[in-house]
């Protein structure tokens, strides 16, 4: 028997569910989730082993006309992956049933790429079958996709389809991660994604965009099954440092408290969790934070 292997780019607008559909296909949770735009501000790459083929999943920050160095980091991080990929993924809505400006603007990007493209209607749970006719037939217009494959990345319809019609197009190639890897993200950019997930969880809208998280240490305690992680919390105003915080430090307390249960059960030992909050006023716009924080 043949064996298969590839790399897979998955792009969209914001908030399409890129990070759901990752988890969902890994069965793990390694990318954070929310239901704001931007989540993704790296790309993250989730490697799934099967006994014919290895497949890694590449999740990318949505697309969308950036207003920080930030923005523009994100961007250019998700169109650099189209052409080094052997699919892509091009996760849209249900609910919109015509092409936006945000997806016409992505399949531009995607009109003279070489690369297979899928396009992969998501929540299709949130829709009627019929509206799920409109919507392939209006987007089967702006480009002649590899295959459609409708899925409920939420719910897991669709989703072992749309990997058998992945591996069909991959190439015999050798495995490029061990079995047992799932992510290439090293656990100290694992530990300040769950927090800065509890962040855009708990917080009101204008918030999280401006808000980095650091973390400083990750050490296992000698001779215990404990885990030190330290981070810094980085915010752009004082105003939004006493929020992050709240009243008798109550949200910090929250924030601290959700983060560590979901690092537990990832990690598989017991966290001791600090978290201080600071102010860098425009840090979005200063390069050597942004490089601080891991984008670069």
């Amino acid at each position: 028997m043949s064996f298969k292997s590839g790399f897979v780019t998955i792009i969209g607008r914001p908030n399409v569910g890129k990070s759901t559909l990752l988890n969902k296909l890994a069965g793990e949770k390694i990318a954070i989730v929310s239901d704001k735009p931007q989540t993704t501000r790296n790309s993250i790459k989730t490697v799934i082993t099967k006994e014919d083929c290895q497949l890694i999943f590449i999740d990318t920050p949505g697309i969308h006309k950036p207003t920080t160095k930030l923005g523009e980091y994100m961007v250019n991080v998700a169109q650099g992956t189209l052409s080094e990929v052997d699919v892509v993924l091009f996760i849209i809505e249900a609910t919109n049933i015509k092409p936006g400006a945000g997806d016409t603007y992505i399949a531009e990007q995607l009109k003279n790429l070489k690369t297979p493209v899928f396009l992969v209607i998501n929540k299709i749970d949130l829709v009627k079958k019929e509206q799920l006719l409109a919507v392939i037939n209006n987007f089967k217009e702006i480009k002649d996709f590899e295959a459609i494959i409708p899925v409920s990345a939420y719910k897991g319809e669709g989703v072992d389809t749309l990997l058998n019609e992945i591996k069909k197009i991959m190439p015999e190639g050798p495995k490029y991660f061990p079995d047992d890897m799932l992510t290439d993200q090293p656990e100290k950019n694992i530990a300040s994604e769950m927090i800065r997930e509890k962040l855009l969880l708990l917080l009101s809208d204008e918030v999280p965009h401006g808000i980095g998280v650091e973390v400083l240490s990750f050490k296992e305690r000698e001779g215990k099954e404990i885990l030190d992680i330290q981070a810094n919390i980085y915010c752009e105003r004082e105003t939004h440092k006493g929020i992050v915080i709240g009243k008798q430090g109550n949200m910090l307390k929250k924030i601290g408290s959700l983060a560590r249960t979901d690092m537990e059960k990832l990690f598989g030992s017991k966290v001791f969790l600090q978290i201080w909050v600071k102010v860098k006023p425009d840090w979005r716009n200063d390069a050597s934070m942004l490089k601080n924080l891991g984008y670069k």
